[in-house]
Formats: structure tokens, sequence, C-alpha cells
């Protein structure tokens, strides 16, 4: 049985998402590249890249979308401990670049990372152009956790999160929920639903409903203020 995979031409386009693969599950097309118009294009339709190192560029629209409604968010008590000692302090846009780098580091089981060279340049690319962001986690000077990801619309496409000291990474998506809240954000789109995101909340949608409330969300946001990522304290 063979089966038929669109390799993107120059082009800048995407097939309908509902033709993605049942297996791997997800997978709508190979090929094209990461410059900001292509990726900004694939996150306003609910896709995106992973691939390796040594792949061609994949990208992707799974059939269950991993997302986090931000009323829904679960803070648990030692989360809610840490957020109150104030321990850390909490940071938007102060240093992209460190964190998608420390994201990049981060051991996997097959010694290998989906955050490669060229994914690394082009979202750092995106960063300068205003369209991705970071929130940092700093003891002291030290980074101990952040993330990152994509704004398109009233919605966050999150990418990857790490953490050096214990719950850091979720105190980086608690503040990001709250700043989200107060700058009348609708969702997280965390992709997929794994352990970890399924103890703050994250729950798994059909990709038909999921593009629906995406798009929803971008032509709602039209007619609202966008410049709220300038860099400053989240937690202070």
């Amino acid at each position: 049985m063979s089966i038929q995979l669109t390799h993107l031409s120059h082009k800048l386009n995407f097939p309908d998402v509902e033709t993605a693969l049942d297996d791997p599950d997800g997978l709508l097309a190979f090929g094209g590249d990461l410059s900001p118009a292509r990726l900004l294009l694939a996150y306003r339709n609910g896709i995106f890249p992973w691939f390796g190192e040594d792949e061609p560029i994949m990208w992707w629209s799974p059939s269950i979308r991993g997302i986090l409604n931000l009323a829904e968010f679960h803070c648990s008590r030692s989360l809610a401990k840490l957020v109150r000692q104030q321990s850390y302090r909490v940071t938007l846009n102060a240093d992209f670049n460190q964190v998608i780098q420390t994201c990049s580091g981060i051991p996997r089981t097959d010694n290998g990372t989906w955050i490669t060279q060229s994914m690394i340049a082009a979202y750092q690319q995106l960063h300068r152009l205003g369209y991705a962001h970071s929130v940092e986690v700093w003891q002291q000077d030290q980074l101990v956790g952040g993330l990152y990801g994509v704004a398109v619309g009233k919605v966050f496409c999150g990418e990857s999160m790490f953490h050096q000291q214990a719950n850091c990474s979720k105190l980086a998506m608690y503040w990001l929920v709250e700043y989200l809240q107060s700058n009348r954000f609708d969702f997280i789109d965390c992709q997929m639903v794994t352990p970890h995101l399924a103890t703050m909340g994250v729950k798994g949608v059909k990709r038909s409903e999921f593009v629906k409330r995406l798009h929803q969300s971008i032509s709602r946001s039209q007619n609202l203020a966008d410049d709220i990522w300038n860099p400053g304290i989240l937690n202070g």
C-alpha cells in the first residue's frame, strides 16, 4: 500500500489539514522551508514543523490537539506555594536566545533533538520580527526555567519548555497564563497531551474543533491591540 504525502515546493501553501496521515498521526507534508512567511502560514492553519537533524522538514497537524483553556489551568499546591514565595524572577522576552538554546539541549530518550540548528535560526528570526516569545525564570542571574512559542491571533502556540530547578517550567507557564488572561487571549496550543502537560490542565480536542477555534481567535484579534510583547518582569 503506497502513502501519498505532499511535497511542498517554493509555493507558499499547505494541503488541507484533514488530509494528514493517520499513521504516523498528523503527518501532513514535507519539504518547503522555514521562512517566517511559511511558519506563520502554518501556525495560522494549525500546522507545525517537527523533524530531526538528518531528516527533511516535516509538517504536522495531529488528529487530537492538546490545548490549555486559560481558565482551566491547574495550579498545584506546590506550585501555588512557589508563586507566593517569589523566590524567582520571571520575565518576558528577556533572553529568547538562551531559552531556545537551553530547550534544544534537553536530554531525550533517542539522544537527538527536534530543535535543530535550522529550527533555532528560524525561531530566532520570528522573535526578531515580533512573533515568537519567551518566558524566563531566573534565580538571581541564572536561567533555571522557561518556555517559548509563537503568538497567532489570540492563541499562544507553545513549542518547548525546560526546568533546572523543581517546578520552574510550571512557574513559567503559570505566569504566561496570567499574562495571556490579562490580554484577553483564548487558549494555549500545546500540540499534544503529555503526562507533564496534563497535570497543568491540558486536554485533547479534535483537529477540526481546534482549527475552528484557532481561526475564530485570529479573526477576533484583528480588532484588538496586539502590541503586548515588550520585555518586562511578569511577577513584579
